[in-house]
This record gives C-alpha cells, sequence and structure tokens, in this order.
C-alpha cells in the first residue's frame, strides 16, 4: 500500500508515516523505504495497541471537524492544528466527560477533588 501510495504522490512536501509497532513497519526493508523517499516515520511510543485507536480517533475528529477546508502551506496547517486542539482541549465539551472539556477535568483531578474514573458533575 505505501508503494502505491509513493506511486501516485502528487507532491514534493515532507511526508509523515504513522503506524503501530507491528514487525513489518519495523522491518528494515519497510525503514529502508521511508529513507529512500525521505518520509519520516511516526509510531506509537508502546506496545499498547489502543494507542494507535487513540491516534487515529483524533486525526478523524480533527479532518472532520476542524480541518475543513485544505490549508495553503505547511505553516497555516500548524496554526490550523494548533487551534483545533485549543478548541478540542478547552472548549469543546465532551459527552464522555458528562459535557465538560477535557481542560477542566484535568483541572479538578490535579486539584485534587476529583479521581481519574469520575468527572465531575
Amino acid at each position: 500500500a505505501l508503494k502505491v501510495a509513493l506511486n501516485g504522490r502528487q507532491t514534493q512536501q515532507m511526508l509523515v508515516h504513522h503506524s503501530d509497532r507491528g514487525i513489518q513497519y519495523c522491518s528494515n526493508d519497510y525503514q529502508e523505504i521511508h529513507r529512500r523517499h525521505g518520509i519520516a516515520c511516526s509510531m506509537t511510543d508502546g506496545y499498547d495497541c489502543y494507542q494507535n485507536a487513540l491516534a487515529e480517533r483524533v486525526n478523524g475528529i480533527l479532518k472532520m471537524e476542524f480541518l475543513l477546508h485544505r490549508p495553503a502551506d505547511l505553516a497555516q496547517a500548524s496554526r490550523m492544528v494548533q487551534q483545533a486542539v485549543q478548541i478540542y482541549n478547552q472548549e469543546r465539551p465532551h459527552l464522555s466527560l458528562k459535557l465538560k472539556t477535557p481542560d477542566e477535568v484535568h483541572r479538578a483531578s490535579l486539584a485534587g477533588w476529583i479521581t481519574p474514573d469520575r468527572c465531575p458533575s
């Protein structure tokens, strides 16, 4: 799939390939493809299979809710992502957090009046 994507590539901008730490992605042959094409390799930092699912969820939210038009350049893309992360963490209430923002729940846990398994109501 990576070779097909590279053959259809329409840009010379730097690429980042994110994956879990599956043996096929860590292999010397696969990493050599990255080196030959100047692809930055991004992998989860451990062997927890749920980390990649979380990354995919966040990427999906960014694409579907925040990055609604194509940025003009990398600098604009970076600003758009920074703004989306700020909105997501500080302004967007989450149903799973009882309609609190992640920032509210985090600050409450630091203050010691909630435990990680209990959100403020």
